[in-house]
């Protein structure tokens, strides 16, 4: 570097400069806090102002004319860390880091501060991650994820999720699992989401779930139509949670039972078909069967904010027409083979004072088909 004196920049400049960039490192994708050492949490400044067009003539991305008259120019500054401040001023690597490059940095960093800092409330949501066990796999939720995910319809309004999962150190095919999580669900939920429902300014959920049906049928039950919430979906192709442009249509159909008997089973042949067998393997061969499916049952076949609505219309409909059939002393038996967002509005639409108590069941390969989990009553 030059021996030249470096130009003094005005108060004025440094100030715009710490509030465009909301004290965080302008190069791309680097971002990390300048008032704040990351290892003893110290608050400290450790920015650099870097010239774009650099001062020196010696400098990297000398311009003869524009390094002179942006010398002290907050267009042509960029508040950024040690390490890439040395990375980019090497002068081995000007060609990599231009300065139109380095403008674009700047432009972009400064717009997505702007932005997010001028999120209105209503457009606040806390993030609710909730992944228990699945088998020996466990779960992939990220907070990361889920952000980008709700973006630009929503943003995160803290800096991290309401966690409401637990990790079991045993197998989903045990009963000690069905009453240890779903216990420790509805702990966990009234710690975390029914206790920010009433001591929050920003009252929406954006809800990200992966664990077995049953439980989040239960977490369905918990936020009910009381939350305003959005439901996310896991896709497989693409490998996202943010929701996919309405191209084909989906039509829930709901099959009805021939008989009116008061053991009812309600099958959701969403993401598999279930044969009547494996249901009264379990329930006997005298138990009403209903079913709500639709052509082509897969493992990705919910992939817009539509085919959920129309799944839960679908799904009311179904709820009444049962306990119109079958009396208000029934018992719905319920066998999912459904997709995430599914299973959770299925536990939104049930209404405790309403409709008929449920008892969901799970297919296990270790249980031989399904096994009675968890009971939903009013």
């Amino acid at each position: 570097m030059s021996e030249e004196k470096r130009p003094t920049i005005p108060t004025k400049v440094k100030t715009n400069l710490w509030r465009a960039s909301a004290g965080r490192c302008q190069f791309d994708n680097c971002n990390v806090p300048l008032w704040l050492h990351t290892a003893t949490m110290d608050k400290m400044n450790k920015s650099y102002i870097a010239h774009i067009y650099a001062f020196s003539k010696k400098g990297p991305r000398y311009h003869s004319v524009l390094s002179p008259k942006l010398a002290k120019d907050f267009s042509n500054l960029m508040l950024v860390c040690d390490e890439c401040h040395r990375i980019f001023d090497d002068m081995n690597r000007v060609k990599e880091f231009t300065a139109a490059k380095l403008i674009a940095m700047k432009k972009a960093h400064e717009e997505r501060v702007e932005l997010l800092t001028g999120i209105k409330p209503e457009k606040r949501s806390h993030v609710v991650l909730y992944g228990a066990k699945v088998g020996q796999h466990t779960s992939p939720l990220q907070f990361s994820q889920a952000t980008a995910a709700i973006l630009p319809d929503f943003y995160p309004s803290m800096s991290r999720a309401l966690e409401i999962g637990l990790k079991a150190s045993f197998e989903d095919h045990t009963e000690s699992y069905w009453r240890i999580e779903d216990e420790n669900l509805i702990t966990q939920f009234k710690k975390e989401v029914e206790f920010i429902k009433g001591n929050h300014e920003t009252q929406h959920f954006s809800v990200f779930g992966l664990a077995p049906q049953p439980l989040l049928v239960r977490l369905g039950t918990l936020l009910s139509d009381l939350y305003n919430t959005e439901i996310y979906q896991l896709h497989r192709e693409p490998s996202t949670w943010n929701w996919l442009p309405h191209e084909t249509e989906v039509n829930h159909t709901i099959h009805q039972a021939t008989g009116n008997g008061k053991t009812v089973a309600l099958k959701f042949e969403l993401s598999a078909t279930i044969i009547d067998d494996r249901v009264n393997k379990v329930l006997g061969d005298g138990c009403e069967i209903w079913s709500i499916t639709h052509e082509a049952p897969n493992n990705d076949y919910l992939r817009s904010k539509k085919h959920l609505q129309d799944f839960r219309v679908q799904m009311r409909k179904a709820f009444d027409r049962i306990k119109a059939k079958h009396g208000e002393d029934a018992t719905i038996h319920i066998f999912p083979a459904m997709p995430v967002s599914a299973a959770i509005e299925l536990g939104r639409v049930w209404m405790p004072k309403a409709d008929l108590p449920m008892i969901l069941y799970d297919q296990n390969r270790k249980n031989n088909g399904f096994f009675k989990t968890i009971e939903i009553k009013p």
